[in-house]
């Protein structure tokens, strides 16, 4: 279990990130890159925001999942739960026109699928500045268990 903060090369950020984007680039050029990402974060375009939550995999998704986003996705697999986060998930992306990214926490798709539900109805500025929380929130809680 690994404490906040600390220097985090390029390579590391893109593991906990999901991806090698801008956030990221930006991240590694930081002391204290997860201390300081919500700061970063808000300097950052809208385009350069989307392309760090679109790094991300569809919460539900089989295939192409990183490790790390297999391991805190779970293995409960439910297929009309599954089928339900596809849908809402297309739904989502329509509507904001952005991955929905959420800290799952080793929570069961079920209650995922709830706060997805939940999630849907907001403005799309509320999600995009939650949904970049939530990217951070994986962040922290992956070098912590890393």
């Amino acid at each position: 279990m690994h404490d906040l903060p600390r220097h985090l090369d390029r390579a590391e950020l893109a593991e906990l990130f999901e991806g090698d984007t801008a956030l990221v680039r930006k991240l590694a050029d930081r002391a204290d890159p997860l201390g300081e990402a919500r700061e970063v974060i808000a300097t950052l375009s809208e385009a350069e925001k989307l392309e760090a939550l679109n790094a991300h995999p569809e919460i539900g998704a089989r295939a192409g999942l990183s490790a790390r986003s297999a391991a805190e996705q779970g293995a409960d697999a439910d297929p009309e739960v599954l089928a339900e986060l596809a849908r809402l998930n297309r739904d989502y992306e329509e509507r904001f026109g952005f991955r929905f990214v959420v800290f799952v926490n080793r929570r069961p798709k079920v209650e995922i699928l709830e706060v997805l539900r939940g999630r849907i109805g907001r403005t799309r500025e509320e999600e995009l500045d939650t949904a970049v929380e939530e990217l951070v929130a994986i962040a922290e809680d992956r070098w912590r268990h890393s």
